[in-house]
């Protein structure tokens, strides 16, 4: 990555910090040649310091490292989002994000990372694991026990009992996800269509 730091002064260039589960912005800070490289060969976020004059990895006093997990340039080469997993709260406030913000998933994000958990199942198969099972046993178990859990699903709406509704929805919606990465697609599929639809 060839990166411009000539625009600012102090040959600087911004690194907006992004939480690589959350996609929440945590802070922003700056980078010079020697703190880009240093982030690049530690996989920790190191920054210039304007008010220290120096180097610092944030996080090295606190313990509240950014682990590394993407670097991105933006089209103009002159600013970086780097996304993360950060070790505890980021601001030296103690909040989450800089902005005071809670860095949290939101709850329809979480098909997203059960999406990549069931995908990263299917690539490993780690013995012991149900999800495994399933991808052992094959498309023929996979497609009855979406069955099983579609009619276990109706059966509670027609009783109304909306706790077990949700309980046997869940498992329909995680038996479903399942199926569809057996098949190669994803829950992002389904949104997709349905988005099509909305239209």
């Amino acid at each position: 990555m060839e990166l411009n730091f000539s625009k600012l002064a102090g040959e600087l260039v911004p690194a907006v910090i992004q939480d690589n589960t959350t996609s929440k912005v945590l802070m922003l800070g700056f980078m010079n040649k020697e703190a880009y490289d240093k982030t690049v060969a530690t996989n920790l976020v190191t920054f210039y310091s304007r008010t220290k004059n120096r180097l610092w990895t944030k996080g090295e006093e606190s313990g509240n490292f950014l682990n590394v997990v993407s670097i991105q340039s933006d089209c103009d080469e002159d600013t970086l989002l780097i996304k993360v997993n950060p070790v505890g709260p980021v601001c030296h406030k103690g909040t989450d994000t800089c902005w005071g913000e809670q860095n949290k998933t939101d709850d329809i994000q979480f098909l997203k990372q059960l999406q990549d958990f069931i995908d990263k199942r299917r690539k490993e198969m780690p013995k012991g694991s149900y999800t495994t099972s399933l991808f052992e046993d094959g498309l023929s178990r996979m497609a009855q026990k979406v069955g099983e859990e579609a009619i276990e699903t109706v059966i509670e709406a027609m009783a109304n009992n909306d706790e077990r509704l949700l309980y046997e929805a869940s498992d329909l919606v995680y038996h479903l996800i399942v199926l569809l990465s057996h098949k190669g697609l994803g829950i992002e599929d389904i949104a997709r269509e349905l988005k099509k639809r909305h239209k």
